[in-house]
This record gives structure tokens, sequence and C-alpha cells, in this order.
């Protein structure tokens, strides 16, 4: 097994340092500036679009993509897991580089499941940056990390779908910009429990469409939003299925599987950035005498907080391995694995950072309190750490059962 970047990635890596150094990041603090004269909470800073022109300039545009296209050569997740982390590092990269969610999985959806017309229509637009899209999936009245408690109903009629329930959480949505959302629900609820559900392409300008509120996290309101949408009797033709009525469980599976990994890819890139914070603030501030870096207790915290990233960037390293030579679905284990143990070494790195910082690292005067909260939602984000331990734990037990490990109270094998 070997971890060493490959040509390719090489080039776009060296590519992508000097984007983030030299444009990137020199240009958070403009676009805070633009969006508070916007005095539009999801308003569409222009800073925003210099960076997209700039990283198309560069090549370094729809990274995300397993296959060669007009604009990249087609990554294999081994070369794109460490361009993702660094695009973490910077709350703007990602979607300066058109690699943010939900519109990667939503591409990634239309590319493997969509119609001719519906790759036209949606896809295109979507890879050229154009519009952006979010994905409703989740539900208020339901818990909604088993899909088939889904209650947004799906129904045939004629040559419409007809769509009626609630949604929340559905990222990306309070923007102008949101053209299209991807929406999960039942088509048909005496089906077995994963064949009850479909999905379906609706405009956002749908007539019975009407976006509730966006939800706050932890007091911060995102740019594109996380929004509450309610479906009342919205119609949309019978064309915009993805798939097959039914397949809506094996879509989402395809979906959530790369999601999950790019999302642990951003999280070590966002702690590596809390670790850089720290050890700064360690070497600027002096307590009793003594620099904070010269502290035990901050010397404790920054090696072990080395030592933790490190440990998941080659666990995250292995996934992507094994996504590329086995497949996503071989591979569900292992991502299972990363995305509970990713956000939470990002968690504890940021948490020392603040501890580091003092009173400032809860402020808006640092990215710290906004990093935090956002990992902190990673935690439930594309399913919550206790589903993905029970599917780790479940596979474990299969092969010690397999194995005959385990013996029953007579000491008989099971």
């Amino acid at each position: 097994m070997d971890f060493t970047l490959s040509d390719t990635a090489q080039r776009y890596r060296s590519k992508l340092v000097s984007f983030l150094v030299d444009t990137v990041l020199p240009a958070e603090s403009v676009y805070r500036q633009q969006l508070a004269d916007l005095d539009d909470l999801h308003g569409h800073p222009a800073i925003i679009e210099d960076l997209k022109s700039e990283a198309r300039r560069l090549g370094l545009w729809n990274l995300f993509l397993p296959h060669k296209t007009k604009w990249t050569d087609g990554l294999a997740n081994l070369d794109y897991a460490p361009l993702a982390e660094l695009s973490g590092m910077s709350f703007l990269a990602p979607e300066a580089m058109n690699c943010s969610a939900p519109d990667t999985g939503n591409m990634e959806i239309l590319s493997a499941y969509g119609t001719s017309e519906q790759q036209e229509k949606w896809l295109v637009p979507l890879l050229e940056g154009e519009i952006r899209s979010c994905f409703a999936m989740t539900e208020p009245e339901v818990a909604s990390s088993d899909a088939t408690n889904i209650q947004c109903s799906i129904v045939r009629d004629g040559n419409d779908y007809v769509i009626n329930g609630r949604k929340w959480w559905v990222s990306g949505a309070a923007s102008s910009r949101c053209k299209v959302a991807i929406v999960m629900g039942k088509t048909d609820p005496n089906q077995s429990g994963y064949k009850q559900q479909s999905m379906v392409i609706v405009p956002m300008d749908a007539v019975g469409l009407s976006v509730v509120r966006s939800l706050s996290v932890f007091g911060y309101q995102d740019r594109e939003g996380h929004c509450e949408l309610v479906f009342n009797n919205v119609r949309v033709p019978k064309e915009n299925l993805l798939g097959e009525e039914g397949s809506g469980f094996e879509i989402a599976q395809s979906r959530l599987g790369p999601g999950r990994i790019h999302h642990c890819m951003r999280s070590l890139g966002a702690a590596e950035r809390a670790l850089d914070l720290m050890c700064k603030r360690a070497e600027g501030r002096e307590t009793f005498g003594k620099l904070l870096s010269e502290q035990g207790v901050v010397q404790n915290w920054i090696a072990e907080s080395r030592i933790e990233i490190d440990q998941a960037r080659l666990l995250t390293l292995n996934a992507a391995y094994l996504m590329d030579t086995v497949g996503n679905k071989g591979a569900r284990i292992e991502i299972s694995e990363i995305k509970v143990v990713a956000p939470n070494v990002a968690l504890r790195v940021i948490d020392r950072a603040i501890q580091t910082h003092g009173g400032a690292g809860v402020s808006d005067d640092f990215p710290l309190a906004m990093m935090w909260a956002h990992q902190r939602t990673l935690r439930l984000a594309d399913g919550p750490d206790e589903v993905h331990m029970m599917t780790i734990a479940r596979r474990e037990l299969g092969r010690h059962r397999q194995a005959g490990l385990f013996y029953h109270g007579d000491g008989s094998r099971l």
C-alpha cells in the first residue's frame, strides 16, 4: 500500500497550495466585508466569482470527479484526498473550486443516474458553476438516521409525481443561486423497507414548494442556509424521476459514500489550520514568565494534535485507497471508521486551539469558533456517529462469529 502522491496529484497540489496562500486565505476578510455590505445573510459576495474564475484558470475545477472531463484528468480518491484536505483549510476554497457539498453529491447522482435530458438541464450548469443545488432527505418529524422512517410522499398521478411533506437541514436552499433540489420520499409504502423510497428532481421555483426558514448552527447562519422546506402538492413531470421507482435508498447510499470521505478530508484540513493557529498563539503569548509554547500542558496539546491528525490522515488514505481498489461498497466499513474519527479529531484539535487562545478563541476575531460549530455538525451529517459505530460493530461481530471465536455458555462454539 503506497500513499505517495502520484505525479498528477502532486501537480494539482502545488497549484492548490499557491492558490490558497496567495488568493483564497487573503480573500476571507474581503468576503466577510462584502457579505456585511450586502446586508443579506444569504447574499453572494462578488469575491466568490473572482475566486471561481481564478480556480478555473488554474485548472483547479471539479477536482472531485473521478472520470476525465474537460476540467480535470479524473482523479482517484487517493489523489483527491490531499487536495480536499487542503481545501478544508478555508471555508471559501471548496466553493471556489466547485467542489463543495451538496453540489458534489448531486452532480455524482446526476452523472450516475440522470437521463441525458436531466444531465443537460441540471448537471451541465452545476459543473459549470452557474447554479447551486440542494439535497432534501432529512425530516423534522422522524429520526432520519433510519431512512426507512421518511414520510414525505411522492405519488404518481398520470404523467406527474405529486410531492407532499416537510424537510429540514436542506443545506444550500437559502441561496438565490440554488435552482434545483433532489428530493427523497416514499413512492410505495407497501414495498419492503428499502424499496419504498424514490428520488425526484424538483426545481426550486416549483408551485407549492416554500422555504420556511434557515436554521442556525450553534447561533451561526451559514450563507447558503440550512433550510426547512414544505412541499404542498408540488407537481413535477414523471421524467424528473431519478433512476427507477424504489431505487431512492440505493441512490442515497451511492451519494453518501464519497460525500462522507470528502467531509473527512476537509476536516483534516480544518484541524491542520487549527493546529497552526495554536502554535502561532503559543509562540506569541506569555504567562507566568514563560511563553505558552514553553508550558508543558500546551506542548502536550500540540503533540497530541499532531499525533491524532496524522493517525486520522492514514485512516482516511486507507479508505480512499480501498474505494479506488474495491469500490465504495467494498470500502463502506472503512468509510464509516473515518467518518467517526475525522470530525472528532478535528473537534479535539480545534478545542485545544480555542483554549490556547483564551477568550479570543470563542470570538469571531478568529475562525476557531465557527470551525468548531461546523465540525460538530459533521458528527450528525451523513449519518450520526452511532449509526456508523453500529455498522462497524456488526461487521466485527460477524467476522468473529464466522471464525468461530464466540462460544455458548456451555463452552460449545457458536
